[in-house]
């Protein structure tokens, strides 16, 4: 697996990662705990070193699995997770946003121990609390990295402006965001051009679209009960038919280079800048070995352009969350 740098920071991860928070949640499908280990070991065994997890995801118990999996090769991968949630002693779920310095400190801590680890690699800011300044969380993470509880601070759909407030505080290695070619926003909404100027790394959750971009799903799909894209307004069955165009885009073109849509949507991202790094997540594992197989595909300048071209005549339908959900990103 080709390795990548996030920003000019000294962290070098696999080119793909794995989001492992389908594993055990999110999707409706989950994984048992022994399953999810032993797609994160093979996940391992085939060069990916970059594993990304939250307190939130579960709640709790994927870090739990995550830590349990990775144990054996702590020092070999990159563990990344992150803070921000108030979660619910009795539901387990979220309860709104909580960036707080003294509950950044509680998340650290109990992460560490839920993933059995003596430093957090990568630190996100889940979500930006606009109660907090983003200077008290920066200053926060500063202290915790003086501390040698984390190593890299790291934030999740923030404001270009935002960015720009904390890595004057504490230096910003990743931000993740969703991006993808049916969610195009870092490019219109200046956070690549903050990490271009920062040198700042820059790692696209949902890469896949939330699965719509591997050619699996079209308006007949059904959603099992518990899986989130249920609230998603782009996956009504009007929605994913408007969108099918895209996906036929990617099919066309997986058929010239004997790949798959899947292949070629990640393929174009890391065609996009040697600091991107993408974090497809599955439960399966012939899906996991087509994601990684998207490393060794070459995109040209023709093929972007034609990607590019095509791209721009389709409009995508649909916000990707629902109104309540997408005022918390952007901040």
């Amino acid at each position: 697996m080709k390795t990548r740098k996030l920003g000019n920071s000294d962290l070098e991860v696999s080119a793909i990662g794995f989001g492992c928070m389908g594993l055990n949640f999110g999707y409706g499908n989950s994984l048992s705990k022994a399953d999810g280990i032993g797609l994160i070991r093979a996940a391992a065994e085939r060069g990916v070193t970059f594993f990304d997890t939250a307190e939130v995801y579960g709640a709790f118990t994927n870090e739990e699995m995550v830590g349990e999996a990775l144990r054996p090769i702590r020092d070999q991968v990159v563990i990344a997770t992150k803070f921000g949630f108030k979660i619910d002693p009795e539901t387990k779920k979220s309860a709104g946003l909580d960036s707080r310095p003294e509950h950044i400190r509680e998340v650290c801590d109990a992460s560490l121990k839920r993933l059995g680890v003596e430093v957090i690699d990568l630190f996100y800011q889940h979500r930006v609390d606009p109660n907090v300044p983003i200077e008290d969380v920066a200053g926060t993470v500063k202290d915790l990295i003086a501390e040698g509880k984390v190593k890299h601070f790291g934030l999740s759909e923030p404001g270009a402006q935002t960015v720009r407030r904390a890595h004057a505080v504490q230096p910003v290695t990743a931000l993740q965001n969703e991006y993808s070619l049916w969610t195009r926003d870092p490019e219109t909404n200046g956070i690549l051009h903050a990490c271009e100027e920062l040198d700042i790394g820059f790692v696209p959750y949902s890469p896949l679209g939330k699965g719509f971009l591997t050619g699996a799903m079209n308006k007949e799909t059904k959603l099992g009960e518990g899986d989130f894209r249920n609230i998603l307004p782009r996956f009504t069955p009007e929605a994913l038919e408007k969108n099918q165009a895209l996906v036929d885009l990617l099919k066309r073109i997986a058929g010239e280079k004997q790949a798959t849509p899947a292949q070629i949507a990640l393929a174009w991202l890391l065609a996009q800048k040697p600091w991107i790094v993408p974090i497809p997540g599955t439960t399966k594992l012939h899906r996991l070995e087509e994601n990684l197989g998207a490393a060794n595909i070459e995109l040209t300048t023709a093929d972007l352009s034609e990607i590019e071209g095509a791209a721009a005549d389709i409009h995508v339908e649909g916000e990707r969350y629902p109104a309540d959900l997408l005022a918390t990103t952007g901040r």
